[in-house]
């Protein structure tokens, strides 16, 4: 079974590159906890990775500086289910929606300008309501 891992439209991690471990996961469960291997890591080398580009590496090795050890490894646990089969599923996914959040790059903002129409109707109202307003004292009246 072919475990490529699919980040993105044009990103695609191999096989070859990911390490998936097992080991006994920690905590409550008893005598299946203690008999089976379901915890699941998941260890890729970005620095290593021959699928990104040296911007995509930089930007990743930024946003996830935290998570990256001094190898260049980002290393991904999962022992959620009693099930190895899941586990590695859901570790493969984080670490592909990991990569994908790091990945992006925000639009620049580009500055609008009001429209010309839209400034002189809000004017206009402001206007409109002062008279409203300037109606309502008894200077007004007097006159």
């Amino acid at each position: 079974m072919k475990q490529d891992l699919f980040i993105k439209e044009g990103i695609t991690i191999p096989e070859h590159e990911l390490e998936i471990t097992s080991s006994k996961s920690g905590g409550a469960g008893g005598q299946h906890v203690n008999k089976t291997e379901t915890r699941i890591t998941v260890r890729w080398n970005v620095k290593t990775s021959a699928v990104l580009t040296d911007e995509q590496k930089a930007r990743i090795l930024e946003k996830l500086h935290s998570r990256v050890s001094t190898e260049g490894d980002l290393i991904v646990h999962n022992s959620e289910s009693r099930s190895q089969e899941h586990n590695r599923k859901m570790a493969l996914e984080h670490l592909a929606e990991e990569i994908k959040q790091a990945l992006y790059v925000p639009k620049k903002r580009m500055k609008s300008r009001i429209p010309r129409r839209a400034k002189e109707a809000r004017l206009h109202g402001k206007a409109y309501r002062g008279t409203i307003k300037k109606m309502r004292s008894k200077k007004f009246h007097e006159e």
